[in-house]
């Protein structure tokens, strides 16, 4: 007994720095973060419950991003999880230089953020190679199709590697249950939605949140390409949560972090939720 306890008591003593490190570095700027949403100044500030929240949510650049920011997570996590399933699905093929391309689709992760930025602005700034192709003078960072620009890098970045966690995925499956599906004489389609799809079901789901982060992080190359006041299709919420964190309003900028983070939080629970749902059903069947 004695023992047992001493060996509780030094493993302990083993976790104390690291426990000490998640209090100074988490734990406690969480709390000061909480804590400056629910006053009216950072020093010797009065409680003022919701009120920071509530100007926010009337706060023409807050809601400017965060309809932006809405709008190219629809858009592009639904083609970062799809686009490379259909490409992970034809690399299943006896195609040429089937290796090959798998070692390509990597590449793009290997570029450093600055080359990108650089081949980009080459591309579509108002005097680069876009433009002399077409013969037009259009600044396209600054033109309606501004978010295009920065789907397709977003695309270019990671489709790679999402293909490449579906060709593992794919891969892992039994073969027993593929020669079963063509003995019954299944099609492709049908293989993939009454076999393919319950295997993969775990990938997707982590293909989903890997999207959903780095579509959030996608701020730093827009930011690169465009400063921290872009076109106003390109105005996201970090564009603000910085502005914000320049100008020193530590109210509006700790509400506005909180409800992302809640916002955030909620939407990965679900995910989670509904994985966790979906491997029950698939153990029962």
């Amino acid at each position: 007994m004695k023992r047992r306890q001493d060996r509780k008591s030094a493993s302990f003593l083993f976790l104390l720095p690291s426990l000490a490190g998640v209090l100074l570095f988490f734990l406690l700027p969480f709390g000061m973060v909480i804590y400056y949403s629910l006053v009216n100044r950072p020093v010797d500030g009065d409680f003022v419950g919701l009120d920071n929240y509530k100007a926010l949510l009337h706060n023409k650049a807050f809601l400017l991003g965060a309809k932006n920011t809405g709008i190219l997570l629809a858009i592009s996590i639904p083609l970062a999880v799809l686009l490379p399933l259909k490409l992970a699905l034809w690399l299943e093929r006896a195609i040429p230089l089937k290796s090959q391309l798998r070692t390509a689709l990597l590449s793009p992760m290997l570029v450093p953020v600055a080359s990108v930025i650089l081949v980009w602005q080459v591309l579509f700034h108002r005097n680069g190679s876009l433009n002399a192709w077409l013969g037009t003078h259009l600044d396209w960072f600054y033109s309606p199709w501004s978010i295009l620009m920065v789907l397709l890098l977003y695309l270019w970045k990671n489709i790679g590697y999402h293909t490449i966690l579906y060709t593992a995925a794919l891969a892992a499956i039994p073969r027993t249950y593929i020669d079963m599906a063509n003995l019954d004489g299944a099609s492709r389609t049908r293989q993939f939605f009454a076999v393919k799809i319950h295997f993969l079901a775990p990938t997707i789901f982590f293909v989903v949140l890997m999207s959903l982060i780095a579509s959030m992080k996608i701020f730093r190359e827009v930011w690169l390409l465009t400063g921290s006041y872009p076109n106003q299709n390109l105005y996201l919420l970090q564009h603000f949560m910085n502005n914000t964190f320049r100008n020193m309003d530590y109210q509006k900028l700790s509400s506005a972090a909180l409800l992302l983070a809640t916002v955030m939080g909620a939407v990965i629970a679900v995910l989670l939720g509904i994985e966790r749902r979906l491997d029950r059903d698939t153990e029962y069947e």
